[in-house]
């Protein structure tokens, strides 16, 4: 495996309420893998992605991102590390009142000067840049739409957008499909492992659907009350290793055909 860019050295996680969300985890994570995590609610999924960008900070062990402890920074040395790390999140995070080009502009935030950076005013290269990756995720046509009025998979593809214009070594997705119907899930996963390859990142994935994660991922992760019970392609996840990660709950059913407001994915984007 080549270096890691992300690397879990005997992390643990325990909240003040003394919930231990992780336990024990060393996993290295390197640049083009697509990892997912899998594991039942409450296994400490979306824990161990927050850890990455300090969220939450880890209390026990080291999470080593492209050679820095993230622990051990500060200031602006941890606002340069957080650049690294973008994040696509289950409930898009946009602000509907703003215009989807914008949207995927706030990417840059993190790269501007104080003032430019309070004011928005991206460069006129940005600018064209966010609207070239808008069109290559089909989203050309909604450039100057206000967010809120796109349908879930939509405004999903604009927070990866968004994540993609940090120019990040590492993609974290926290359940990104889980409220969108299968069309809509299946242009989303096609668009973050494409993603993931054409430009050479890390990408960590939580996923509920053991279908989903065999499908698109280079690796999967399995949590079980917070420990590492599986690490392994995606062909080695087999029974056995199944019921280790689930128990007597069972695994998840694949992608459920549930009727929702993303429904029509596809001919919201023949609308525009």
């Amino acid at each position: 495996m080549e270096q890691p860019i992300v690397s879990f050295r005997a992390v643990g996680k325990r909240y003040p309420n003394g919930t231990h969300a992780l336990r024990d985890i060393s996993l290295d994570i390197a640049p083009g893998e697509f990892v997912s995590i899998i594991g039942p609610s409450g296994s400490g999924k979306s824990t161990l992605l927050r850890l990455v960008n300090r969220l939450i900070a880890a209390t026990e062990g080291e999470v080593v991102v492209d050679g820095q402890d993230m622990a051990r920074l500060r200031g602006a040395a941890l606002r340069a590390q957080r650049r690294k790390v973008g994040m696509v999140f289950q409930n898009y995070n946009l602000v509907y009142r703003l215009s989807v080009l914008q949207n995927a502009l706030h990417g840059r935030l993190g790269h501007l000067g104080g003032l430019r950076g309070l004011l928005g005013l991206y460069p006129e290269a940005d600018k064209r840049r966010a609207f070239d990756l808008l069109v290559s995720l089909g989203l050309g046509p909604f450039g100057y739409v206000r967010a809120g009025e796109l349908s879930g998979g939509q405004k999903q593809r604009v927070g990866i957008a968004r994540a993609i214009m940090q120019d990040p070594k590492v993609l974290l997705c926290d359940e990104p499909i889980a409220s969108l119907d299968p069309a809509s899930a299946k242009t989303i996963m096609d668009t973050l492992r494409d993603e993931t390859r054409r430009r050479g990142l890390a990408c960590l994935v939580n996923l509920h659907q053991l279908d989903v994660a065999r499908k698109y991922s280079t690796r999967i992760v399995g949590l079980r009350k917070g420990r590492l019970v599986f690490d392994g392609k995606p062909e080695t996840l087999d029974t056995a290793a199944v019921a280790r990660i689930y128990g007597a709950e069972g695994a998840p059913e694949a992608h459920p055909d549930e009727k929702n407001d993303d429904t029509d994915d596809t001919a919201a984007r023949r609308a525009g």
